[in-house]
């Protein structure tokens, strides 16, 4: 199994891609630590999910958010497992895809972005320092990092959310080029939209369907197809590959 003997840190873990992603590393072997804020009973599920698969799976509660938090999580985390092979950030700020309820640029403040900023681009610069000094140490690591199609490709200009996601792909590419000589990879997934998710559940039928036309392979995403990249991301089998963007939603951004 690829993962065999890996510790794998999946933030927002407890459901959705998170979940999927999280389940997807337990197949292949690896001790999944999963993140999650409130909801301790999926969490408890997916670890049990994760053990199931042939893996191991930890929940660990955790605000990532808050810096003090996140030290003490990764802390706890290296000294009851010993090490940290892989880090996915896929927590975000809690969101609906409704684009009949969004907000327009002109309702819009500027919390709204910040909310979304703080939630994207502050909980994984929290969770990048608090695992960077582990990983500088033993001269490796694979971080992956969650954004958006919408980045390439706002099919619905959600701005607070888009903004958020784009800043975060800046600040990978930048993560990913001052540790490359560290031997450390820095890369993201960006899904199109998926369903179902927490924040698909208000995406109308209707909405679907046009992205669906919309898209070459004619579906909406899973969240286990979002699942198999990170992992090809997180492997040795993309060893050579950093401060990449992989777009995950059937070919409506093409490069």
């Amino acid at each position: 199994m690829k993962f065999k003997g890996k510790v794998v840190l999946v933030t927002g873990a407890g459901r959705g891609i998170g979940a999927a992603i999280a389940r997807g590393f337990a197949r292949e072997g690896a001790s999944v630590v999963i993140n999650y804020l409130q909801d301790v009973a999926s969490a408890e599920a997916v670890a049990a999910e994760c053990k199931s698969l042939g893996g191991d799976g930890w929940a660990l509660q955790a605000d990532v958010s808050s810096q003090p938090a996140v030290t003490a999580m990764v802390a706890q985390v290296l000294a009851e497992m010993g090490r940290i092979d892989v880090l996915v950030n896929n927590a975000f700020a809690s969101y609906s895809f409704d684009p009949e309820q969004r907000k327009m640029f002109w309702e819009l403040d500027w919390a709204d972005y910040q909310r979304q900023i703080d939630g994207a681009v502050r909980a994984t610069f929290n969770v990048c320092q608090a695992v960077l000094p582990h990983f500088k140490q033993r001269s490796q690591g694979a971080i992956v990092n969650l954004a958006s199609d919408l980045v390439d490709r706002p099919s619905v200009p959600y701005h607070d959310y888009s903004t958020a996601k784009s800043a975060l792909v800046g600040f990978s590419r930048n993560l990913a080029a001052e540790l490359g000589p560290l031997g450390i990879r820095v890369n993201c997934v960006a899904p199109g939209l998926v369903y179902p998710t927490a924040a698909s559940r208000q995406t109308k039928e209707e909405v679907r369907d046009m992205l669906t036309a919309q898209t070459p392979l004619r579906r909406i995403a899973t969240p286990d197809d979002v699942a198999g990249p990170v992992l090809f991301l997180a492997s040795d089998w993309s060893g050579f590959m950093t401060g990449q963007t992989l777009f995950v939603d059937g070919g409506l951004v093409m490069r």
